[in-house]
């Protein structure tokens, strides 16, 4: 099966960039392909308990819904903990679904991807 990785490096601040990941990962899983999004940098503040609720742009549902769909497709989601550091916030502020790891998890994934893209 096939397997892509999308890399989010925007933040809450960039609201238009933050939809892609999500819609491509459920584009992926519905044509039967794995997909994981990988949020490093300040793209880590999207992931945050309650920060993708508040973002909305132009016609397309509130973030936090195209994020829910995702995740109920199956996308992985996997938060960078240095990136967490970086920015000062507790492993704890985050939404369950996501799997707080370590840059060499982001390595192995960018590895076994048969694509990348970063947002």
């Amino acid at each position: 099966m096939a397997r892509i990785l999308y890399i989010q490096t925007s933040g809450i601040d960039m609201p238009e960039r933050l939809y892609a990941p999500f819609v491509l990962a459920m584009t992926a899983r519905a044509t039967d392909m794995d997909a994981d999004i990988y949020f490093m940098i300040r793209g880590v503040t999207v992931v945050k308990k309650g920060a993708a609720e508040a973002i909305q742009v132009g016609n397309f549902p509130k973030l936090s819904e195209m994020r829910d769909q995702a995740i109920a497709a199956g996308a992985t989601i996997y938060i960078c903990e240095q990136s967490t550091q970086l920015l000062g916030i507790p492993r704890g502020d985050f939404i369950p679904e996501g799997k707080v790891v370590g840059a060499l998890t982001l390595n192995d994934l960018a590895v076994d991807a048969d694509a990348v893209m970063t947002f």
